[in-house]
């Protein structure tokens, strides 16, 4: 911001200010609790916006909302003017005349921002608007900062900060919030009528694991012992088999140690789902009928237009092998699929930062994600994953080296992460310590060895699959946004200078 234009902002506030002061010098309440609307602006719409002026002259009925006042255009004696409730924005006229002689004079002296209930009756414009016909009015709350003259006054970073600000500005920004509280009940409705449980594990775990992530750290005072955040609730939702449920769920957030990007923030939501007596392939199959039951539900079809791309959830969707994917969607040679050292050459000729001493399936693993996942715009499953970069899945009976994991990838990025689980304990414990040896290596994203988890597994959990959705991603897709900073409310930002 200018020099001038803090200048400016400044008078504004002082201008605010004494109005304010004076206000209430006269006796005026600025924050009054006292206002009870009986209607909202959504209810008038859906009852009148397809009346016309004479049936609306027929109507006698007064109605009573309360918005912020976003917009006015003063004729002398009367004003025009949009309120905006959280159910909508609809356009209001009060005239001198119909008021008390001194309230119409007080009405001038609100500004925008301010929060007025009113009383009226509606009527139609000369140019078609229905219009609330006010005849009387309350200041509710008083607005001590001036709005921005257009929502697009906002800069990007002034959105994420004030995301209130945003919220009053931008309706788009509340259709996507609200659309995303859309997603997220239809989700939990879909599994319950699948026979699923929701349950809540812990967010402090005293060993994080679940997933291949760093975690933040914390430290419980009275029991002085190092937490951390979770990264992920996989491994207690699979205890929760071993206990005898046979289909849990969980819908909540991970947190996790990692950069910021358009598709990354420390805090996200996930939703984690395990059943019992299942594969993975038939959790490939259950989320091909739960993506295209929510895409339907809030969007009215399973064809979506994405960043300018048609995105189809119409199923079958395609399933294809990691290495088969490597080769005929990433032009990957064959050499490069058999031959660590030339898998590390050929990553690194991609721009990739990848230490000498890799293991193969994390080389390939990053080719993968230059070469082929921004290339998986209609969903697609890809199955098959190496068992070095899937601790916790179960190993194909017919190729131990790879698992019976698959990603989900849609739009260009990964939407799911499921695989039939691991229930051999000693295999785990394997596992683990494979894991260790690579976080003792310097990796500080490796799994840490977790031996109740050995032990719960001992005990005997049944054969299953469990999977993971990001909720977060999920929602960009299906509400066409690019940047995770805009499906969350507050995403994470660099402290104000």
């Amino acid at each position: 911001m200018s020099n001038d234009q803090q200048e400016d902002q400044s008078q504004v506030l002082r201008q605010r200010l004494e109005k304010a002061w004076a206000m209430q010098e006269e006796g005026v309440n600025l924050y009054p609790n006292t206002f009870r609307p009986r209607h909202t602006v959504a209810e008038l719409r859906a009852r009148f916006d397809g009346s016309s002026a004479e049936e609306l002259e027929r109507v006698e009925d007064r109605f009573i909302i309360a918005g912020r006042m976003m917009a006015r255009r003063d004729y002398g004696k009367s004003t025009f003017f949009d309120i905006k409730d959280h159910s909508g924005r609809i356009q209001a006229y009060i005239r001198k005349n119909d008021l008390p002689a001194d309230q119409f004079e007080f009405f001038k002296k609100l500004d925008l921002g301010d929060i007025i209930g009113m009383e009226g009756r509606l009527f139609r414009t000369r140019t078609g608007e229905l219009t609330v016909m006010v005849v009387s009015f309350d200041l509710v709350t008083k607005s001590m900062l001036p709005l921005p003259e257009k929502h697009h006054d906002i800069n990007v970073e002034l959105r994420y900060r004030q995301r209130y600000l945003d919220l009053i500005m931008n309706d788009r920004v509340q259709e996507v919030f609200l659309k995303r509280t859309r997603i997220v009940s239809f989700l939990r409705r879909f599994l319950e009528a699948k026979g699923f449980i929701e349950v809540e594990t812990p967010m402090m775990q005293l060993i994080p694991g679940g997933a291949t992530a760093r975690p933040f750290e914390t430290h419980h005072l009275a029991l002085d012992m190092k937490l951390y955040l979770r990264i992920a609730p996989e491994l207690y939702l699979k205890r929760l088999l071993v206990g005898g449920f046979g289909r849990v769920f969980e819908l909540n957030r991970n947190f996790r140690n990692e950069g910021i990007s358009t598709q990354h923030n420390p805090e996200f939501t996930m939703l984690e789902f395990y059943q019992c007596y299942a594969t993975y392939e038939d959790l490939m199959d259950l989320t091909e009928e739960m993506f295209e039951a929510v895409a339907a539900e809030v969007n009215g079809s399973e064809t979506l237009a994405y960043q300018g791309q048609e995105v189809s959830l119409a199923r079958p969707w395609a399933r294809m092998r990691f290495l088969d994917s490597l080769a005929q969607v990433g032009g990957v040679p064959a050499g490069v699929l058999d031959d660590r050292d030339q898998a590390l050459a050929y990553c690194r000729d991609l721009g990739a930062d990848m230490p000498a001493h890799e293991k193969q399936g994390k080389i390939l693993a990053k080719i993968f994600d230059l070469a082929v996942e921004p290339k998986l715009i209609d969903p697609t499953f890809i199955t098959h994953y190496p068992t070095d970069i899937s601790p916790l899945a179960r190993r194909c009976e017919s190729e131990p080296n790879l698992t019976d994991r698959f990603e989900l990838f849609a739009a260009g990025r990964e939407m799911a992460n499921g695989f039939s689980e691991l229930n051999d304990p000693m295999d785990q414990r394997e596992r683990f310590l494979a894991q260790v040896a690579e976080r003792e290596a310097g990796d500080d994203e490796a799994q840490f060895m977790d031996e109740d988890y050995v032990r719960a597994l001992k005990y005997g959990m049944p054969p299953a699959a469990g999977e993971g959705v990001g909720i977060d991603r999920l929602v960009m897709l299906l509400c066409d946004v690019a940047t995770i900073k805009d499906v969350i409310l507050f995403p994470h930002l660099r402290p104000e200078r």
